[in-house]
Order: C-alpha cells, then sequence, then structure tokens
C-alpha cells in the first residue's frame, strides 16, 4: 500500500521498527510515509474522545490507539467510498516483474 499522500511505496524493512505510520482517513486505514510525517496538515481523522489521531481501522470499527476508545466507522464514509479499487501507481507492475526477477534468478 503506497502512502496515500505522495504515493511512495514502501521499500524492503531494515531491522527494526518501521518508520511508516498508519492512520485513519475518511474511515480507511491509510500509510504515511516517513516524508510526510514531517508534514503538519496530513488531514487524518481525530478521535472524538481523546483528539489523538493514532487511530487504527479494521471489520468496520475505528479504534484510537491512545485512549483505547472504539466506535463504529460511518456508513456514509464507507458508502462515498469508490466501488472499485484504486488503480496502481504507474511502473508498478514494471518493479514487480524486476522484483520477481532479482528473487527468482532470471537475467
Amino acid at each position: 500500500m503506497p502512502c496515500y499522500r505522495c504515493g511512495a511505496r514502501q521499500t524492503d524493512p531494515v531491522r527494526g521498527a518501521s518508520p511508516w505510520q498508519r492512520g485513519v482517513r475518511q474511515e480507511t486505514q491509510v500509510l504515511i510515509c516517513p516524508d510526510c510525517q514531517r508534514l503538519h496538515d496530513l488531514d487524518l481523522d481525530s478521535c472524538a474522545t481523546c483528539g489523538s489521531v493514532a487511530l487504527i481501522c479494521r471489520l468496520g470499527e475505528v479504534e484510537c490507539r491512545s485512549c483505547g476508545a472504539v466506535r463504529l466507522a460511518r456508513c456514509d464514509a464507507l458508502a462515498d467510498a469508490p466501488a472499485s479499487p484504486p488503480s496502481p501507481p504507474p511502473g508498478l507492475s514494471a518493479e514487480v516483474e524486476a522484483a520477481l526477477n532479482r528473487v527468482l534468478g532470471r537475467a
């Protein structure tokens, strides 16, 4: 899954915690790359209880990782979501093919 703001994709992780963060935007789980994390206007959903943006979305629920509050995802936001999945970023198929060639030892 690419960064929701700039479209950058994660690379193979190094040991340790990932510098990428998760967030919720319009009732959907998103990833935020390290560069975009420096911006202050990320337009993420926030917790109605404590105001934190440390949210995770799963199975129709949104949970705050700061205070533990859980709520149902809004149905209107889910209904406004596009019916088809977003198209992959340009060049993704070429990158996948190159990665498969490296892993499988193809020339």
